[in-house]
């Protein structure tokens, strides 16, 4: 039975709290008003991660019950779904920006510029925030960077860890300082602040920095597109630079019953900690203890990728190609054929594709 809607005063500004007994994670009781009191516990912290970024909201309204799935691209059936799109319905005081997808369709997003606005989403169902690497106005160019190591079947935590640490001093050697967080999964996400660039050329400085990685840890680490060609090595996954690709924010919550949140870390934490550590529940304590871990990160200065971008293109002149971009994307300038190596029918020499000019 729902409950009576309430009224939070956040920072000056009403928000409707709907239903707010609404249980959303049953194994720990948790409900939307105790989600809304997160969201307020840790408010400097995920509007940091958010502000006038486009962001996809992940809307799971009905709560994280056995059995809801999340619609995807492949199965648009589910309980759950990713919202691109701001809602035509919204209050005065929630900003949007225009964006452009790879189709090159048109539409107006959320650029979170206040904390109720991210409240308001929650009230929505929205548990994870998905923004994109850009700041409003100017959402054509990239000012994050982002690199997500993803492990495969056949890794753990702890090798995740030794790559985070190699990929530290990788990204250190091209003149950028970076910060991790868990991914809320298994993973671990890299973040560096940068002057802006396309998001090709950040695509490509991933893609420069990943191989790098490889050479250093060729037994660990790839950047292998296809699944069957990674092995059990730690796969740096390059797309996520991509546009309209999704990567949660910091301290977004994971809808998987123990309500794992992305949690920023200090590198010292990083070999001492688990993804398990970090909950709804237990980072409340933590943020009442340190704050926002990665304060450091938004005051840092943005750093220039000219020397990953060196790396990038004397590659191509070496005779690496770019590498294959996601499905939905169109056919990109220098990208080999989307074709898995197990079907490929000509000779791994007939699928070099020269980089374009």
């Amino acid at each position: 039975m729902a409950t009576p809607a309430i009224q939070l005063d956040v920072e000056g500004i009403e928000v409707r709290l709907s239903n707010p007994e609404k249980i959303y994670f049953p194994e720990l009781g948790l409900c939307k008003r105790d989600l809304a009191e997160y969201v307020l516990a840790v408010g400097d912290g995920i509007l940091a991660g958010l502000w006038r970024r486009p962001t996809t909201l992940e809307r799971w309204p009905g709560g994280v019950q056995e059995g809801m799935r999340l619609a995807t691209r492949a199965n648009s059936r589910g309980d759950a779904f990713f919202q691109k799109r701001a809602p035509e319905k919204r209050p005065d005081w929630v900003d949007v920006a225009e964006i452009e997808f790879p189709s090159g369709r048109k539409a107006w997003a959320v650029t979170p510029s206040n904390l109720a606005t991210v409240v308001w989403a929650l009230n929505l169902g929205c548990l994870r925030f998905h923004p994109w690497p850009v700041s409003a106005p100017n959402v054509n160019e990239v000012d994050q960077l982002r690199i997500d190591l993803d492990p495969q079947p056949g890794t753990d935590f702890d090798d995740v860890v030794a790559a985070a640490f190699e990929l530290r001093n990788v990204m250190a050697e091209f003149g950028l300082e970076c910060f991790p967080k868990t991914s809320g999964g298994r993973g671990i996400h890299v973040f560096s602040k940068v002057a802006p660039v396309s998001f090709v050329d950040a695509r490509h400085a991933v893609i420069a920095i990943g191989r790098e990685l490889v050479a250093r840890m060729p037994d660990k680490v790839t950047v292998e597109w296809w699944k069957e060609t990674r092995g059990a090595r730690i796969f740096v996954d390059y797309n996520q630079m991509a546009r309209d690709r999704l990567m949660a924010s910091p301290y977004s919550i994971r809808p998987v019953p123990q309500a794992r949140v992305s949690a920023p870390l200090a590198w010292d934490e990083v070999p001492n900690v688990r993804p398990d550590d970090f909950t709804v529940v237990t980072m409340l304590e933590r943020y009442r203890e340190k704050g926002d871990v990665w304060r450091a990160l938004h005051e840092s200065k943005p750093a220039s990728l000219a020397l990953a971008l060196d790396r990038y293109r004397a590659g191509i002149e070496a005779g690496l190609t770019d590498l294959p971009y996601p499905p939905e994307y169109p056919k990109m300038p220098g990208e080999p054929p989307r074709v898995q190596p197990s079907r490929q029918t000509k000779p791994d020499d007939a699928y070099f594709v020269p980089p374009g000019p």
